[in-house]
């Protein structure tokens, strides 16, 4: 099959050559990228950028930025970040959230709220066509965390005092949001002619041990605004990917009425997260993508432990087909490079459907 073909049965319950494979919302961190592009030269005579070329089976596209300039490290929505070192790695982190200050409806008017027509969209079947030319895969189009790019804004803790002290601001910032990711996406799917597959949305609702928000909260704030995006997304018909990292088990449901189509990241490191409870009360509904741990398994043990739990999670979340494996997350720098390859290549050799 090619991956596009992979994809697309796999995301209708039908059984495939071989579980798909996708770095949705992820990557892999300096310095362990130049360490497994090294790796892969020496022992497999193959670069990185070729080997996962030949193995993911989902690639992104998405318009050119035409907007106003912007000051280093800004984005469209004015948000800052800079460099931050860590241990072993640099990670890029927010610094100026623009709407931290804003004290009323009036002052929300008084900031440089993007525009769709900050984008270039004419270039998108071209790049399509580019990324289908040496191998066909599954195209997605991102990133509408409508949620996240609110707090981005305005802080996290702040909107969540918001939710409470002021609803009509966290209303208003992400009826923004949504007004933006509405067009944005509309002209994205539009150019597209039908070529894009999925859209790929966010919005870390999760913690290590719960949600960050009460349900309740999370039905009055957010819930509503994704059901209007999802909606939209439909209507071309692409699918909805949806990311979230952390405890999200209580709100899965809620998640399928809103509107996704596949839920990713699956974190199961975190309070309640289980593969297998998942796919039993939602596997007819949903389909899943990630779950291949960077918290614990990728940094942390040994090939043979990753091999184990690959295999786990083709047997559970892939049986039936519905599932995209990946890295729950960005691979973190110090991950040993022979724990990522046992990743790829268990994945690549691994399928007990066919």
């Amino acid at each position: 099959m090619t991956g596009r073909e992979r994809v697309r049965r796999a995301l209708n319950h039908e059984i495939t050559d071989r579980i798909p494979i996708a770095m949705i919302c992820s990557g892999i961190n300096e310095p362990t990228r130049s360490e497994l592009d090294e790796y892969l030269k020496e022992t497999r005579g193959t670069s990185l950028a070729r080997f996962l070329h030949e193995t993911i089976d989902i690639v992104g596209v998405g318009p050119d930025y035409i907007g106003p300039d912007l000051t280093h490290g800004e984005d469209h929505w004015g948000v800052r970040r800079t460099r931050v070192k860590q241990a072993l790695g640099e990670y890029n982190e927010i610094c100026f959230y623009p709407l931290k200050e804003a004290g009323s409806l009036a002052d929300l008017e008084k900031h440089r709220w993007p525009s769709p027509d900050w984008f270039d969209y004419s270039v998108i079947p071209a790049k399509i066509e580019r990324a289908l030319s040496k191998r066909e895969r599954a195209v997605m189009a991102s990133n509408g965390n409508i949620f996240e790019s609110s707090w981005y804004m305005r802080g996290m803790d702040t909107l969540m005092m918001d939710f409470v002290l002021h609803p009509e601001i966290a209303h208003a910032i992400a009826e923004r949001v949504t007004g933006f990711y509405l067009e944005y996406f509309d002209r994205i799917l539009t150019a597209g002619g039908g070529e894009i597959d999925l859209v790929f949305t966010a919005d870390d609702l999760g913690g290590q041990q719960g949600l960050l928000i009460s349900r309740a909260m999370w039905e009055e704030f957010i819930k509503p605004y994704h059901v209007r995006l999802n909606e939209m997304i439909h209507s071309h018909n692409a699918r909805v990917v949806y990311h979230s990292d952390g405890a999200v088990s209580e709100v899965v449901d809620g998640l399928i009425e809103m509107g996704i189509d596949v839920l990713q990241a699956l974190q199961f490191d975190a309070a309640g997260m289980d593969d297998e409870d998942l796919k039993s009360r939602f596997g007819d509904r949903l389909c899943f993508a990630g779950g291949v741990s960077v918290q614990r398994t990728l940094p942390h043990l040994t090939p043979d432990d990753v091999r184990t739990e690959v295999k786990h999670l083709i047997s559970t979340l892939g049986r039936g087909g519905g599932y995209v494996l990946g890295p729950s997350h960005a691979i973190q720098a110090g991950t040993p490079v022979e724990n990522i390859m046992a990743m790829y290549d268990t994945a690549l050799e691994f399928y007990p459907f066919a």
